[in-house]
């Protein structure tokens, strides 16, 4: 008897993915992607549905070998109603009912959570996060997102607000990041890190001194990867940039600790690829700050689906649907 197979779609501000994943038991076999162009609300939806459909034909599959349809989205939107509502970065997107659209299409039921949530479920099902009942991901990317898996389950909050730790207020005064100076994500995103960055040189130059990451004194051309090289080579004004993020990265991890006791927090993107620039600081923090009893049985660990999460990650809302 064929197996039933997952589908994943990922919606995104520029392009689309529709994946196709055979699960194979506590694992999942990716079988085939196909990725597309965001344009307008209704040619998408269109092109959704035209893609599911020649991917299937592609593999020699029907609507009746889905098992169930997965849907990873940028918020704001209704998990429990299916509906997608205005989310920034999809004009045109307004109370969008994706869910049933492509549930009533292909006869399968559906699913749809914002993209942090769904990767905190792939990192759970399929990730560092594996046999946890416990889980906090977080995605210290371009922005700082996190989903919450609480005794065994995604728990997205009374209205899917639930894991917006970005907004939390580490400062005062700081970077900007979720609309919030010295917030969170200020200080432990991609966009903090060039916030941050950014300043410490214009000062650096204002005195007269180089710096080797701002050639010409250019300072548009600033990334967090760009200063993360130049700490690599050894450029202590880069360590100090990356030491404010570490020690901030410590303080709201030490919030998270005692608030929720996970026993894992995994974290993504820029923290997996530079987790020894940050575990010995952030390290130092926690230990400071936290419960003992609940710093001690919380293990922090890099994200292990890297550049592929997204590829699990609408997959993973799939084969969470009961």
């Amino acid at each position: 008897m064929k197996k039933k197979i997952l589908i994943g779609v990922d919606i995104g501000g520029t392009k689309c993915a529709v994946t196709v994943g055979l699960p194979d038991g506590d694992d999942i076999a990716i079988k085939d992607k196909s990725a597309f162009r965001t344009t307008d609300v209704d040619d998408t939806i269109e092109n959704i549905k035209r893609e599911i459909r020649e991917i299937l034909d592609r593999n020699q599959l029907s609507s009746n070998d889905i098992q169930a349809i997965g849907i990873s989205c940028g918020g704001p939107l209704d998990s429990k109603t299916g509906v997608i509502m205005s989310p920034p970065n999809l004009p045109g997107w307004d109370n969008i009912p994706i869910v049933s659209i492509l549930s009533g299409e292909f006869g399968a039921p559906a699913a749809v959570h914002n993209d942090a949530n769904a990767c905190a479920l792939a990192e759970w099902k399929f990730g560092a996060g594996k046999g946890t009942r416990n889980m906090v991901f977080m995605t210290f990317g371009t922005g700082l997102g996190a989903g919450l898996i609480l005794d065994g389950e995604l728990y997205t909050g009374t209205n899917d607000n639930a894991g917006e730790l970005g907004h939390i207020r580490l400062e005062a005064f700081g970077p900007v990041g979720y609309g919030k100076a010295g917030s969170f994500e200020g200080f432990c995103s991609g966009g903090g890190i060039e916030q941050l960055a950014r300043n410490m040189a214009k000062e650096e130059l204002q005195m007269g001194r180089k710096v080797s990451w701002c050639p010409g004194g250019d300072l548009t051309g600033i990334t967090a990867k760009s200063v993360a090289e130049a700490l690599r080579d050894g450029d202590p004004l880069a360590r100090k940039v990356y030491d404010i993020s570490a020690r901030h990265l410590g303080m709201g991890l030490s919030i998270v600790i005692d608030i929720l006791n996970p026993e894992m927090i995994v974290i993504g993107s820029i923290y997996a690829r530079n987790e020894d620039v940050f575990q010995p600081l952030m390290r130092e923090v926690i230990n400071n700050e936290s419960l003992p009893l609940a710093n001690k049985v919380c293990r922090i660990v890099p994200a292990a689906l890297g550049e592929s999460i997204g590829d699990y990650a609408a997959l993973s809302i799939a084969a969470n649907i009961q």
